[in-house]
């Protein structure tokens, strides 16, 4: 019943920006986290943003001072400011969201993904 949707990739030089975004949809009550991760060479998911619902923070040290992530809560949409890419930020990078949400009357929380976003820096 919930849907994620990103947007904003694409391909950049060395030093660009690209601001991506993510909004969800459906019977949403409460959303406790927003945030963006990306898959590293072994497959594997690994967060690079989030934000909760109290407005605390939490950056990969790889990105701290570059990327910037930030929400807007009434329209259930997080996004992410990334300034001064390198060649090691390619990748397809993902939103997940941690949802309460109305199940036919009743209210449950869960995980949700988008289906990700490519983002390719190059020279």
């Amino acid at each position: 019943q919930v849907q994620l949707v990103e947007s904003g990739g694409g391909l950049v030089e060395v030093g660009g920006s690209l601001r991506l975004s993510c909004v969800a949809s459906g019977s949403i009550r409460d959303i406790y986290l927003m945030g963006w991760y990306r898959q590293n060479p072994g497959g594997e998911r690994d967060a690079v943003a989030v934000t909760i619902s109290s407005g605390a923070t939490k950056y990969a040290d790889s990105v701290q001072g570059r990327f910037t992530i930030s929400k807007d809560s009434a329209k259930n949409t997080v996004y992410l400011q990334m300034d001064n890419l390198k060649r090691e930020d390619t990748a397809v990078y993902y939103c997940k969201m941690i949802v309460t949400a109305d199940y036919g009357g009743s209210l449950r929380r869960s995980d949700y993904w988008g289906p990700g976003t490519q983002v390719t820096v190059s020279s």
